[in-house]
């Protein structure tokens, strides 16, 4: 049975360290092959999950090589990234490198190479977005596919179901390395064309939530059931807890840590404060993150006169995040459809909100209530009604025993079901039951 499995007193939680203990387990274990990752941007502030995942499956001895499509450029990143940035493959669109990476594959493997092209192509036509994307990233991949095979890889995982995918699909397609991704939200629920053959070539397909994977095997078929694997995003519960010198002062400190755009519900969550003070509730509420509609945001809390109730901040790192939790009384992310389909999977933010034992306000949407326990854990309402998203703000923030109760029982939840850990050791089982044979790839690079 595997340590995370085991059942503990729930007064031992503090005392348990997973990375050791699954550590040496694994040193009993076969050796773990070396694994590429491979995404759309890196390093990305709100990507955390990426971030946070490569360090745990390197604490079991798992070695990844990054492949990000784009390099991300941004005023804060978070304090690890400076330890993955040394094996960091960021390529331009076109270089001689990647020139003869296409002569090689054509050489060598010219009905591999032209299959795959012409599948990609035909695969992702009648998107702009993804047609072009794809056609766009095709030579990089190559070359990816080139360096993944000399370099010895047994695996290589794909961080959403969209270009990344299509990423490992080619990569497989040239070289015969399995490839895997894992589908989130927006990356599955916008755009699914070419997902069924993806998911067909994968080795194993990962997804955040049960809902995902219902949605896969509606689109695909139930002959892959089996194939799609339910592993939710995790977080550190040494890093997001409750800290022992939370004594708020004043009135109850609401907080949204979510990225300005659209399918973060912010609007309604201005006009939800809006009917608060307008019923004399006391409160203060924090925005942190930063995006395409902070401006817009900022004019609707200036024109409802919230400027003193409410505080726009930008973009923090994770131990700022961590600390602001902890001040915090009250988590809330209004979450909503798009017009364009974008939904959120489970979202990272209430994890570690109720690791931090806060109680959480969402929406009953997606995979969100595989994590919130409605009335549990926290309060879910129906997307965009706002009076409803004022009347469960307006529960926690006039009862104290409610949200400590809440809290409490969200951190168990998210200890034992979303622990990046448990996680991370699911994951690397299936690296090491699908990766193949890397020294036979050396071999025949050579």
């Amino acid at each position: 049975m595997s340590i995370l499995n085991r059942s503990l007193p729930r007064s031992s939680e503090e005392k348990l360290r997973w990375p050791a203990a699954i550590l040496s387990v694994r040193s009993r274990q076969s050796p773990s092959p070396r694994v590429s990752y491979v995404m759309s941007r890196f390093p990305k502030l709100t990507e955390t999950f990426v971030l946070y995942e490569i360090l745990a499956l390197e604490k079991l001895g798992i070695e990844v090589q990054i492949y990000p499509l784009l390099r991300e450029r941004q005023a804060v990143s978070h304090p690890e990234v400076d330890k993955l940035l040394p094996r960091v493959r960021f390529l331009p669109f076109l270089s001689l490198p990647i020139v003869r990476a296409q002569l090689h594959f054509l050489r060598r493997k010219p009905a591999d190479y032209l299959g795959a092209l012409w599948d990609v192509l035909r695969g992702t036509w009648g998107s702009a977005n993804f047609f072009f994307g794809a056609l766009g990233i095709f030579p990089k991949v190559v070359r990816f596919a080139y360096e993944i095979q000399k370099g010895g890889i047994g695996h290589v995982h794909c961080h959403f179901a969209s270009h990344p995918a299509v990423a490992g699909y080619i990569i497989h397609r040239l070289t015969g390395i399995p490839f895997s991704f894992t589908a989130h939200g927006s990356d599955l629920h916008v755009e699914r064309r070419f997902l069924n053959r993806k998911v067909r070539e994968a080795a194993f397909v990962v997804t955040v939530s049960a809902y995902n994977k219902e949605l896969i095997v509606r689109e695909c078929g139930e002959g892959i059931r089996e194939k799609i694997h339910v592993i939710h995003c995790g977080v550190d519960p040494d890093v997001f807890r409750r800290f022992p010198d939370r004594m708020n002062q004043g009135p109850a400190r609401m907080l949204c840590v979510a990225s300005f755009e659209e399918v973060k519900g912010h609007e309604y969550l201005v006009e939800a404060c809006r009917i608060l003070r307008a019923r004399g509730t006391p409160f203060m509420c924090d925005f942190v993150g930063d995006g395409p509609l902070r401006r817009a945001v900022e004019a609707q809390i200036k024109q409802a006169n919230l400027e003193s109730v409410i505080r726009v901040h930008g973009a923090r790192s994770r131990p700022e995040i961590a600390r602001m939790m902890a001040d915090a009384d009250i988590m809330v992310l209004p979450s909503v459809p798009t017009q364009s389909g974008k939904r959120e999977g489970i979202p990272v933010v209430l994890m570690e909100a109720m690791a931090s034992e806060l109680p959480v306000v969402s929406s009953e949407l997606s995979g969100i209530p595989e994590l919130v326990d409605n009335g549990r854990t926290g309060l879910l309402t129906p997307p965009r009604d706002v009076s409803a998203l004022a009347d469960a703000l307006q529960t926690l923030l006039q009862n104290v025993e409610l949200r400590y109760r809440m809290g409490r029982l969200g951190r168990g939840k998210v200890f034992w079901e979303f622990n990046l850990y448990r996680s991370a050791e699911m994951l690397s089982k299936l690296f090491l039951s699908n990766a193949t044979d890397f020294a036979s790839h050396v071999t025949e690079q050579k």
